[in-house]
């Protein structure tokens, strides 16, 4: 992540108290931020997804990427310091090294994610009760269409759940 500080020089910087948001889940506004130093935790709902405290971190590349709503609430945990990215599309656009820094981080997440995901359907697969189902989501995810993507569910189609 850190490879993704060097194509920041000359972008403003923005500093958040503890506690202060950065970005708000559901919000529409399409800005980057790139953690110089600090830490962020990043909500879904009211719960903890994650924390995050390494410089180049990134933060609101789903929503640019996918043109979708913020898909989480970040917010400081400490003094946090960030690059701030405003016409982060055309940024990225305009920046095919650092996109590619980017994709390359977000393959690692991917990878990570499914790994993860292999991992709960081979302890969960003969199960009978709804444990059993995460074979079935994997399977959905990993032949999931990119036309067919969007955010929400049948069940919950507020994409901002």
């Amino acid at each position: 992540m850190r490879s993704l500080l060097k194509f920041c020089g000359g972008l403003p910087e923005r500093r958040f108290a503890a506690g202060e948001i950065l970005l708000v889940e559901g919000g529409a506004d399409k800005v980057l931020y790139v953690l110089i130093d600090g830490e962020i935790e990043v909500l879904k709902g009211p719960t903890q997804v994650n924390t995050q405290s390494e410089p180049g971190a990134m933060f609101g590349e789903l929503a640019v990427l996918l043109d979708v709503p913020h898909t989480a609430t970040v917010r400081a945990t400490v003094p946090t310091r960030t690059y701030v990215v405003e016409n982060a599309e055309a940024f990225l656009q305009g920046n095919p090294d650092l996109s590619f820094q980017l994709a390359k981080l977000l393959a690692r997440k991917l990878n990570s994610i499914t790994t993860y995901l292999v991992d709960l359907k081979n302890q969960f697969e003969d199960r009978e009760d709804h444990l059993g189902m995460v074979n079935e989501v994997l399977e959905s995810l990993l032949h999931e269409s990119v036309e067919d993507a969007s955010p929400g569910s049948d069940r919950y189609p507020d994409a901002t759940i």
